[in-house]
């Protein structure tokens, strides 16, 4: 009987190397420091492991829907860019999940911002009266684009849905004061 082994995934990020590169980069900041220069560029390598983790990411079931999976995947690499001198490799070798980490973070306040965007523009339109409910399908109808939130069946439910949404977070923070100053 002939045993299969299992194939390895094709590691699009090789985890040793993505360290040493860091390991070496900081060491070249330090030198630069103690001789009075300015901190060095950062290598091109690490910044194309930043774009590999997070385009790699945005190919998730979780993320890949999105029409602005570019901003996603550009703030991604902006929060990298700003957190990676607070990798620790003494800590930690694995650089990858620490990067996935705080890109993955990225991703959701991004997708925060975009559906507090979206409900600006659904609640000025309700406000204006630009658009009935009964426009609003016809507009959905003749548009072969995917809608962004095809959970909601139309404006008035998203802005429902999201102001009970904030609604609910405001009573939580409240409820953690409340216990605060009881004691």
């Amino acid at each position: 009987m002939i045993e299969e082994t299992p194939k390895k995934k094709k590691e699009y990020v090789n985890n040793e190397d993505f360290v040493k590169a860091l390991v070496k980069y900081k060491q070249d900041c330090k030198e630069a420091e103690s001789s009075g220069l300015s901190k060095p560029q950062i290598p091109n390598y690490i910044g194309e492991c930043f774009d590999k983790i997070a385009r790699g990411l945005s190919q998730k079931p979780n993320f890949i829907n999105y029409t602005y999976k570019d901003e996603m995947i550009a703030d991604g690499v902006e929060n990298c860019l700003m957190y990676f001198e607070n990798f620790d490799p003494a800590k930690s070798k694995n650089p990858f999940s620490y990067f996935t980490t705080v890109i993955w973070y990225a991703f959701l306040r991004r997708i925060e911002k975009e559906k507090k965007q979206m409900y600006i523009k659904c609640k000025a339109t309700e406000q204006m009266g630009i658009l009935d409910e009964y426009e609003i399908q016809e507009l959905e109808e003749m548009s072969n684009t995917p809608r962004q939130f095809e959970l909601y069946d139309n404006i008035a439910e998203f802005i429902e849905h999201f102001e009970e949404t904030k609604r609910k977070k405001i009573i939580n923070k409240t409820k953690g004061l409340d216990n605060f100053f009881e004691e």
